[in-house]
């Protein structure tokens, strides 16, 4: 943000936008709001007035997250209008994508290893956000047409979370280079039931 775009974006969003490139990149617990407030520009007072506790800042991190993906299946589909499959498919390419994007892995997933307190209060905000991805999976396997929506739904979602550490613990070459084929594998073994 050297090019002085750090003025034009409000505090709170530079916060959050930083703290969220942060806790991605060195996780949660391994940033604290010092070096959040210098990223961003800001202060420690600024980052209270809008987040009462770092705990408060990492579940706008999260839903913001959310937010990304809800546009994901808004752009699934606009490109494919009606064509459940076919958005099924695009789900399939952008879980590829994202998985080879930088290795680090799905931030909400990585945020419930790291906060491992049964009562951080993150913890049901991730539980309810990985909760509707879920059922929005589940629910295009169902509009698709494929018998055990649920069943495929998980599968998928157990792959690429597999897919995730696979590449996070032996590289690209590893079992991930293989998502696209096996999730798609997956789909074919699941339409012909």
């Amino acid at each position: 943000m050297e090019d002085g775009t750090a003025e034009r974006i409000r505090p709170r969003d530079r916060i959050l936008e930083t703290a969220r490139d942060m806790f991605h990149k060195h996780g949660i617990k391994g940033v604290g709001v010092d070096a959040i407030t210098e990223a961003a520009g800001t202060n420690k007072m600024t980052l209270y007035r809008h987040f009462e506790s770092k705990d408060d800042l990492v579940i706008e991190c999260l839903r913001a997250t959310a937010c990304s993906a809800n546009a994901m299946w808004q752009k699934f589909e606009a490109e494919h209008p009606g064509d459940k499959l076919a958005q099924l498919h695009a789900w399939v390419r952008m879980a590829a994508d994202c998985l080879m994007m930088d290795g680090r892995g799905c931030d909400m997933a990585n945020a419930a290893i790291e906060l491992s307190e049964t009562d951080h209060p993150a913890r049901r905000v991730i539980k309810e956000l990985k909760q509707a991805q879920r059922d929005r999976l589940v629910g295009l396997c169902r509009d698709a047409g494929i018998g055990q929506p649920e069943l495929l739904a998980d599968t998928l979602s157990l792959l690429l979370e597999g897919a995730r550490v696979s590449l996070q613990s032996v590289g690209a070459e590893g079992p991930s280079a293989q998502f696209v084929r096996m999730a798609e594998g997956l789909i074919s073994s699941f339409r012909a039931r």
